[in-house]
């Protein structure tokens, strides 16, 4: 007597066989798969600073006025090509270099946030318990933290 299978059975048999198969091979060899998921050169797993050797070289003071300069002539450039009056870049330059040195001038709007934020610590500080930190001192150290943040 031959073996007759209709098309049911047959597709029946198929997915019998395949629903293992895939489940196996899933197992053997896309097991580390998932955990490979964001590796690589562009993934966040890792500190940026510490593997690109340390972030970046300080520059000296001659290099940072050459690279305002060098930037303030390429306005100046773009202004007179707009038929603008040009930028007088010497002018801007001291006026940069008086603003930006050692110590960076805050305006009033970000040191009265900063002062907002160092009371409103200081209260926290009082619930708890703790003693209240000196306000003024306070917000010159924050102040001077974001002086520092880029370097």
């Amino acid at each position: 007597m031959p073996l007759a299978l209709s098309n049911g059975d047959v597709i029946l048999i198929i997915v019998a066989t395949a629903i293992p198969l895939g489940i196996l091979s899933f197992v053997l060899g896309a097991s580390n798969v998932f955990d490979q998921i964001g590796k690589g050169a562009f993934g966040m797993d890792h500190d940026p600073v510490a593997s690109s050797g340390g972030g970046a070289p300080p520059t000296s003071p001659a290099a940072r006025e050459a690279e305002i300069r060098q930037m303030l002539e390429a306005k100046a450039y773009r202004q007179s090509a707009r038929g603008q009056e040009p930028l007088d870049v010497d002018a801007e330059l001291k006026r940069l270099l008086e603003t930006q040195g050692p110590g960076v001038h805050f305006d009033a709007g970000l040191r009265a946030e900063v002062r907002d934020l160092v009371v409103a610590r200081n209260h926290r500080r009082v619930r708890r318990g703790e003693e209240p930190l000196d306000v003024d001192a306070e917000v010159e150290r924050q102040l001077a933290d974001l002086e520092n943040l880029g370097q």
